[in-house]
């Protein structure tokens, strides 16, 4: 029931607004810097598309908490596109779709994968994958919006916006300005 398969989602309840998301992303900002002891060997990687946009503003709210001065590093950000190293190609349209930017070195960083929700968890295998073929990070975490339970591979966030447990047929629509919950209507 995932979008590359088409029709249109349809909203049926607002779970967080404006402002929930942007608690959440400074409550998640204060664990990266206090379970990292500070933000000078972290790498965020935002998940193409829907944890790219979440990268960057955890990054500010990072950078913003930890007081950097101009001209100081900030917490480097970078995308990745996993379509190609998921393991359901041919079972489901998969195609490249955006772009893939890692802007520093990653080998001994840690990097927290980004995303905006996790569901199955197989997005983020291929997270791990991809990863791996930029480098040998020293740790890699992962922080997401919201986490709707289904796992079917064991795979657990280490920082998590909001618990939303869902029925398996539910879709969850994360942007900055709030967190919705809906079906999928065939077009």
């Amino acid at each position: 029931m995932t979008r590359p398969y088409g029709g249109v989602f349809v909203a049926r309840t607002q779970v967080m607004d404006a402002a929930d998301i942007h608690r959440a992303l400074r409550r998640m900002a204060h664990e990266v810097i206090e379970h990292n002891h500070g933000h000078e060997e972290i790498v965020l990687v935002g998940l193409q598309t829907g944890g790219v946009e979440l990268a960057h503003a955890l990054a500010s709210v990072i950078e913003e908490i930890e007081e950097l001065e101009e001209g100081e590093p900030g917490v480097p950000v970078g995308t990745l596109d996993v379509a190609l190293y998921r393991d359901d190609i041919g079972i489901r349209p998969v195609l490249p779709e955006e772009v893939t930017d890692i802007p520093v070195d990653l080998d001994g960083r840690v990097v927290v994968l980004v995303d905006d929700v996790l569901f199955t968890g197989r997005t983020i295998r291929a997270a791990l994958d991809a990863v791996c073929d930029y480098g040998r990070p020293r740790a890699v975490q992962l922080a997401v919006m919201v986490d709707r339970g289904h796992r079917e591979l064991p795979i657990r966030p280490d920082y998590v916006g909001k618990n939303l447990p869902t029925r398996r047929n539910e879709l969850v629509d994360v942007t900055m300005s709030g967190v919705q919950l809906g079906e999928l209507q065939k077009q």
